[in-house]
């Protein structure tokens, strides 16, 4: 396929300016770019969701000109959005087949489900997945094994090209990696793929080319051979980032902000929790999905109650029995899901920016708009958030620019601990680095930085410390010099010994193959 030339515009903006784009059977193209450059719209014009203002397509040499997603599927092109489009409560058998079901000849129009039954089977089988899943509702599917029913439906469609966006953002570190056996599979079949990920990791392993558009136009390529972290990010954001990690901040041992003593809470392990996270630096925490860090965070921040420990702030013991008391002592979440519980989307930046700050700018029961704008644009310049103003919603905001409102909104508050869970997912390389850039100023201000992430390489560049969680408990703790892939995967596995430690895990450290100093 061959994408040439193509504009797209929406209204006062211009999405995509003269983007071009080829395509050959059985390669796996990254497309990368920061929120913002164009990769959305480009797919969502090749699966036939937006039609092109100019230029042209064409399959197998001629011209095509999709006029919905049916087009585009009938011509074998299928985009799996980041967001699932699956039914839960059905089986995974009507889910492959939804829309377009087997019927019998007799009684004309029933439901063929045996012979949906066999066909599943086989496109399960393509993918990796066990037979016997085919009866199994979705929605008790592992986030990974959906994502491959995803796939098994495009290809039972005849999918020839097939676009994955985000495809690892949910999954876990095994069923990322059997996602890629998968990508690898496809490839020897002739189905080409286009991968649009952020995870420049993963693009290193997948992609036989990459391609890069920024500002909505192509900004240049990589070969195999070309394809380095360094090179991708350069021409994404048109300059090197010489920092991609600032370190600034003073690393000696500073006295604890908080402190965690056998700590018990509603749905957390029966096993007690002990930790501490000082003043001045970024404590990592690392972890299996479903390890139980964002239950622990949220005990903290008085969403889950406690029911026995202690919490004690700045050597003081503290009550933590709801958000507002939390909030009043200082503790304060930037949380995982930042568009269900970290934003009102539907209202203004400004708004978001003030929600958690009006009682500071009350005077006699009224809101003091004057100040409350001047603080609100403060906090969008130091932020650099990209909006029209601070009367934008914060829906039609990318995601970087989300992330920063939902961090920025608690400055004003003064935080003496802030969480942050998964800070910088679904985010772009260049609103990364600004991330980065200001968790590393708050710990240089004396802020105890809690960071609770999944992204390895985000975790060995940040961290001063990290804290592995398994299954709800405390598996062990590295120092920085100790800090290594494999020394943080052995504890998060439950392979680093005896659960509950609280002390430097030299052994896993010794098994780590890149230390980092």
């Amino acid at each position: 396929m061959q994408v040439r030339a193509i504009s797209k515009r929406f209204p006062g903006v211009i999405a995509l300016d003269n983007v071009s784009l080829a395509l050959h059977p059985g390669e796996v193209v990254a497309l990368v770019g920061e929120n913002g450059a164009g990769k959305s719209t480009l797919m969502k014009i090749l699966a036939g969701v937006y039609i092109p203002d100019e230029g042209e397509m064409l399959l197998d040499g001629a011209t095509v000109r999709f006029s919905g997603v049916v087009d585009a599927m009938q011509a074998g092109i299928c985009l799996i959005h980041q967001e699932l489009n699956l039914a839960g409560n059905l089986s995974v058998a009507a889910n492959l087949f939804l829309g377009r079901e087997t019927t019998k000849a007799f009684p004309p129009g029933w439901l063929d489900r045996a012979a949906m039954r066999r066909e599943a089977r086989t496109w399960l089988q393509r993918v990796g997945l066990p037979e016997e899943l085919v009866d199994t509702p979705v929605d008790q599917l592992s986030p990974g094994h959906q994502q491959l029913v995803e796939i098994a439906r495009a290809l039972s469609q005849q999918a020839r090209i097939l676009i994955m966006d985000e495809p690892t953002s949910s999954l876990t570190s095994r069923e990322t990696d059997r996602l890629v056996e998968v990508i690898h599979d496809l490839k020897r079949q002739g189905v080409t793929v286009v991968y649009i990920s952020h995870r420049l990791g993963e693009i290193q392993r997948v992609a036989d080319r990459v391609v890069v558009l920024r500002d909505g136009k192509n900004a240049g390529g990589l070969d195999r051979s070309a394809i380095r972290h360094d090179a991708i990010v350069a021409l994404m954001v048109g300059r090197e980032l010489t920092s991609y990690y600032p370190r600034n901040h003073r690393t000696e041992a500073k006295q604890p902000v908080l402190e965690v003593r056998n700590l018990r809470y509603v749905g957390g392990p029966e096993h007690a929790v002990s930790f501490t996270v000082r003043a001045g630096e970024v404590l990592g925490m690392a972890g299996l999905i479903g390890a139980g860090r964002t239950e622990l965070s949220e005990a903290i921040f008085g969403l889950r109650p406690i029911l026995s420990g202690e919490i004690i702030l700045d050597g003081k013991p503290i009550q933590v029995r709801s958000t507002v008391e939390a909030i009043e002592q200082g503790i304060l979440l930037v949380p995982e899901d930042r568009r269900y519980h970290g934003l009102v989307l539907q209202q203004t930046v400004g708004f978001n920016f003030s929600l958690p700050n009006l009682n500071r700018w009350n005077r006699l029961g009224l809101v003091d708009r004057r100040q409350e704008r001047e603080q609100g644009l403060q906090l969008k310049q130091r932020l650099g958030v990209r909006s029209d103003g601070l009367c934008q919603l914060a829906g039609q905001l990318s995601g970087g620019n989300q992330q920063k409102i939902v961090l920025g909104k608690w400055l004003p508050r003064s935080p003496r601990l802030l969480i942050l869970d998964e800070p910088t997912r679904g985010v772009d390389v260049g609103a990364k680095s600004e991330m980065y850039a200001l968790m590393d100023q708050l710990a240089g201000d004396g802020v105890a930085v809690w960071m609770i992430s999944s992204d390895m390489e985000e975790v060995l560049g940040m961290s001063d410390r990290v804290v592995v969680m398994h299954e709800g408990r405390i598996a062990g703790e590295l120092a920085r010099a100790e800090l290594g892939e494999v020394a943080i995967m052995t504890l998060a596995t439950g392979a680093g010994g005896d659960h509950g430690t609280h002390t430097s895990t030299s052994a896993a450290a010794t098994a780590s193959t890149g230390g980092l100093a």
